[in-house]
């Protein structure tokens, strides 16, 4: 029961880090296509002020699809409106981290505004300053890196069927999201941030956009597969 405690956290802070991304779009004009609640057939759709909006077959998360038909009408969209865009769902990660650590606060302390107000921003810089610090230590120590099997083992031990602790892991999960996605790599949102302030020095470099971020995928479905193993691989050898 716990794992699947920590599959519901996961899936709904993945549809929160997408539904940022679905605000900031809306905020600055960029056209969303689909935005679907969930992966794979659609179970329901409505299309409302051209958007689509669908309830997927696979409860995990969401996406959100740009109305673009290719790179070049991309393009056309203004570099500042894609990088809003793409920050928008690590925005919405740091955000429920302040409302859930004010929710503890006010569990633990009592509605105090500085618990509630203040705290919250010191104890999310903190956090973020320690994840970061650990995402560095992985190309040191790459065999420490953990997929989504570690994470359901590990938050599962974690959570112990404690609430308090439910809300702590969704906390460092949300923190995770945030900081993963800002990476400036091919796919992630840091990689498109990154790769719209080369555009804005270069446009020569456009055509290498769509070639930069299929080696992208191929390197985050590498990372997965080879977490997922080392995940299995430490898990056969505690049993």
């Amino acid at each position: 029961m716990n794992y699947l405690a920590v599959l519901i956290i996961i899936g709904l802070l993945i549809l929160v880090h997408e539904l940022g991304h679905f605000i900031a779009a809306r905020a600055v004009g960029v056209p969303v296509e689909v935005f679907s609640v969930g992966f794979g057939p659609a179970l329901w759709r409505k299309r409302i002020g051209g958007t689509e909006y669908r309830v997927s077959l696979v409860p995990l998360g969401g996406y959100v699809l740009p109305a673009v038909k290719d790179e070049q009408e991309y393009f056309l969209i203004p570099i500042n409106k894609r990088i809003i865009f793409s920050i928008g769902g690590p925005i919405a990660n740091l955000a429920t981290i302040l409302l859930l650590f004010a929710i503890l606060n006010a569990v633990r302390l009592g509605f105090a505004p500085a618990g509630i107000i203040l705290q919250p921003f010191i104890q999310t810089a903190d956090l973020i300053q320690r994840i970061f610090i650990a995402f560095i230590n992985l190309f040191t120590k790459p065999g420490s890196i953990s997929g989504i099997v570690g994470i359901l083992h590990d938050g599962g031990r974690f959570i112990g069927g404690d609430g308090i602790n439910a809300v702590r892991l969704a906390i460092i999960i949300s923190a995770n999201l945030a900081i993963f996605n800002l990476l400036p790599l091919p796919v992630l949102d840091g990689g498109k941030i990154l790769f719209c302030i080369l555009e804005k020095i270069s446009v020569r470099l456009r055509p290498l956009f769509v070639p930069i971020m299929v080696v992208g995928w191929l390197l985050i479905i590498g990372l997965m597969i080879y977490a997922t193993v080392m995940d299995l691989g430490r898990l056969i050898s505690y049993s």
